[in-house]
């Protein structure tokens, strides 16, 4: 008798089970799009006065090649990618850094895929910027501000002081460093340096 009800039963609870998943993973799709249309935006937002350009001028996708010490001490260079866009009605800006982007890289260099949300701030005026790297539990903050032909990012916590930079800025091309300190910023030591290149370039 079981074994009779068994058998009618058994295609109709998997039939169920898989119209249940088809109708979760299609609810799932529909409300990451609607996240991340949220989250986007356009461009600036016009009614804030505040000069977002600093920041602004990454907007796009990069090509970086990472230059740096390698998990075995010595010196090395892998390639990844950044994209940077306006978020959260164009008030700030979102970057994403992939690095390296070839997985059996990853055993040359401690590999990072985080991103970094920033927004200016008319109190300080300066720009609080915070990294988030989920692959190596890692959290930064820092202060970025205009400094010359560089743009210069503070950080505010101190395990150890950390300090990163925008330098040799033009429309298609940087050069980001990052650099720690153990002495209370008395003295700054190179990590690493990205060095990159938009993949469209502009006129």
């Amino acid at each position: 008798m079981y074994g009779g009800v068994d058998a009618v039963a058994a295609p109709l609870d998997r039939t169920d089970g898989e119209d249940q998943r088809g109708e979760d993973a299609a609810f799932m799709t529909m409300d990451r799009k609607t996240m991340i249309g949220e989250l986007g935006a356009d461009g600036p937002n016009p009614s804030t006065p505040e000069p977002l350009d600093l920041f602004g001028q990454f907007v796009g996708a990069w090509e970086l090649e990472w230059r740096g010490k390698g998990r075995a001490g010595a010196l090395g260079s892998v390639r990844g990618e950044l994209h940077v866009g306006w978020v959260l009605d164009g008030r700030a800006i979102q970057d994403i850094w992939r690095v390296p982007l070839d997985p059996l890289d990853a055993g040359l260099m401690r590999a990072f895929h985080g991103t970094t949300i920033r927004f200016y701030d008319p109190r300080i005026e300066a720009w609080r910027s915070t990294w988030l790297d989920p692959l190596n539990g890692r959290v930064r903050r820092f202060i970025g501000r205009s400094i010359g032909d560089s743009i210069l990012l503070d950080g505010l916590d101190q395990d150890p002081q950390e300090r990163w930079s925008f330098r040799d800025m033009t429309s298609n091309s940087f050069r980001w460093r990052g650099e720690e300190s153990i002495d209370g910023g008395q003295t700054w030591v190179l990590n690493d340096e990205m060095y990159a290149t938009r993949m469209q370039p502009q006129p």
